[in-house]
């Protein structure tokens, strides 16, 4: 999606200046542990997807930083998250939108790196667990189901990349997701075999983290 490949670009071409400008005697990292929550921006995306509504959703858990030298630290996390989709639909028959949630336990596991002692980027990926799964209607259709998460894939990994900014105990920072499985099941109908939904996880947060120790 367009503004997938924007965020990704844009991601890169900042870790790649800041790499360029690295001081490791001013970069000390700390061991932390802390809390963190914020907002989710979510889609999902196909090869020849150019659909970019957004649903909006949160995320909130646990995180450290675990230093190997004076700007490099590991940082594992546990979240709760929200994904999904939002399709908004006007036509001839009726208006409205529908919005498909998908909600995760998950995992991240990246690699932090202070370039200077209070702005770090980040990279690395993420596994994430289904636990439940919603589509809910708006406008001239309105209605609620469940779905049941056995009919999707529960597992969901990628690819994750960010920037942060720290202010002593609290940090800020921005995050963009790249999924790489399936969000659906592959399944064999009549002799074909097809993957439904044939779609994957696109996710940009916004967090906000408190160092507790």
């Amino acid at each position: 999606m367009k503004m997938q490949s924007r965020i990704l670009y844009a991601l890169t071409l900042l870790m790649t200046a800041s790499f360029g400008v690295m001081q490791a005697q001013d970069d000390n990292i700390s061991t932390e542990f802390g809390i963190k929550g914020g907002l989710n921006m979510s889609n999902l995306y196909t090869d020849d997807a150019d659909d970019e509504n957004i649903l909006y959703g949160f995320n909130a858990g646990l995180y450290a930083t675990l230093p190997i030298s004076d700007f490099i630290a590991i940082q594992p996390e546990i979240l709760f998250t929200t994904k999904g989709a939002e399709l908004e639909y006007n036509n001839a028959f009726a208006s409205g939108s529908s919005k498909f949630k998908l909600n995760y336990i998950e995992v991240p596991l990246l690699v932090r790196v202070n370039i200077t002692k209070n702005f770090n980027v980040h990279a690395g990926g993420y596994a994430s667990y289904l636990v439940s799964s919603k589509l809910t209607g708006e406008g001239d259709f309105n209605f609620e189901e469940e779905i049941d998460t056995d009919d999707l894939n529960k597992f969901d990994a990628g690819i994750a990349a960010g920037v942060g900014v720290d202010f002593n105990p609290i940090s800020i920072g921005l995050r963009y997701n790249y999924g790489l499985t399936t969000v659906g099941k592959e399944r064999t109908v009549g002799g074909t075999t097809f993957t439904y939904p044939d779609a994957k996880n696109s996710n940009l947060s916004l967090y906000l983290a408190y160092k507790l120790n």
